[in-house]
């Protein structure tokens, strides 16, 4: 018999916030709303898709926790940086990790070089709470 542990409810929920992250403060900086929204559609960084292999375990979520942390500081280094060769390696071993458990993440490193200053779209964070 083995004894598995089930990730905790904050696990749960950072996880969550980590995938909603991609959506909102890195994803604008890169690509297009309309992009985005097929990114949404696609299922891209999604737990809720048919393919995720990841059963609610406490080591399956920090290993899916820690290669979104991962993927999140080499992409915004790549984008400010632009430091490609030295970190693609690590983009890959976390995409790789991601994939292990089905979540898409179908990218590569070099999308993430040339970053937008002023992002203008949906999917952004709102800067104040004040409509104008």
């Amino acid at each position: 018999m083995k004894m598995m542990y089930a990730a905790t409810p904050e696990q749960e929920h950072y996880m969550q916030y980590l995938l909603n992250y991609f959506y909102t403060d890195v994803f604008p900086y890169y690509f297009d709303d309309e992009q985005i929204r097929q990114f949404e559609e696609w299922g891209i960084l999604s737990l809720d898709h048919e393919y995720v292999a990841y059963n609610g375990t406490m080591k399956e979520a920090f290993q899916i926790i820690s290669a979104l942390q991962s993927l999140i500081a080499v992409i915004e280094h790549i984008g400010k940086h632009g430091d490609l060769e030295q970190y693609e390696w690590l983009f890959v071993r976390n995409q790789k990790i991601l994939a292990r458990h089905g979540i898409a993440f179908p990218f590569h490193a070099k999308q993430f070089t040339c970053r937008r200053l002023w992002p203008c779209s949906v999917y952004a964070p709102a800067a104040s709470q004040w409509v104008m």
